[in-house]
């Protein structure tokens, strides 16, 4: 469900997405409301749903993953048995990132971070391929990420 936000509560929500660790009083001060009006607005939009939590945004390759990669997944039957048993073994793969169900010509997209190449061919070799039901594997590797942003607001 889609809900219609005013002015104030799309700048609340940039300002939060910049920077989650704002106090109400710099937040309310950058969207131009007094502080109580500007709580009340946060839990309402906490209340809602539409913001979900707070978290901090981390840059892996300062922790040594700083290789990506984009997998491509077909699976042999796209049946909910083995689409259930994939999902539940990428879970377990601390490698995968962010993990898709997909339409087209494959079945999921998957966001993976490791190392190097090297770590990469271990993961792919000795792990996702041994997964049921992996008919066939198609890696991308990106070159510079252009736009990055963590949700569309407006």
């Amino acid at each position: 469900m889609a809900y219609s936000l005013d002015k104030i509560d799309n700048k609340i929500l940039a300002a939060l997405q910049h920077n989650a660790r704002l106090s109400n009083q710099e937040l309310s001060e950058q969207v131009g409301l007094s502080a109580t009006p500007c709580a009340r607005r946060v839990r309402n939009l906490e209340s809602l749903g539409i913001i979900t939590g707070y978290s901090a945004n981390i840059d892996e390759s300062k922790l040594g993953f700083a290789f990506t990669v984009f997998v491509s997944i077909k699976l042999d039957h796209q049946i909910d048995e083995r689409l259930s048993h994939f999902e539940e073994e990428i879970k377990l793969l601390p490698e995968v990132m962010d993990c898709w169900l997909m339409t087209g010509n494959r079945d999921y997209l998957l966001r993976v971070a490791v190392v190097d190449l090297h770590e990469f061919e271990r993961f792919l070799t000795g792990r996702l391929t041994k997964v049921v039901g992996v008919a066939n594997i198609e890696s991308s590797i990106p070159i510079r990420r252009v736009k990055g942003q963590m949700a569309r607001l407006f």
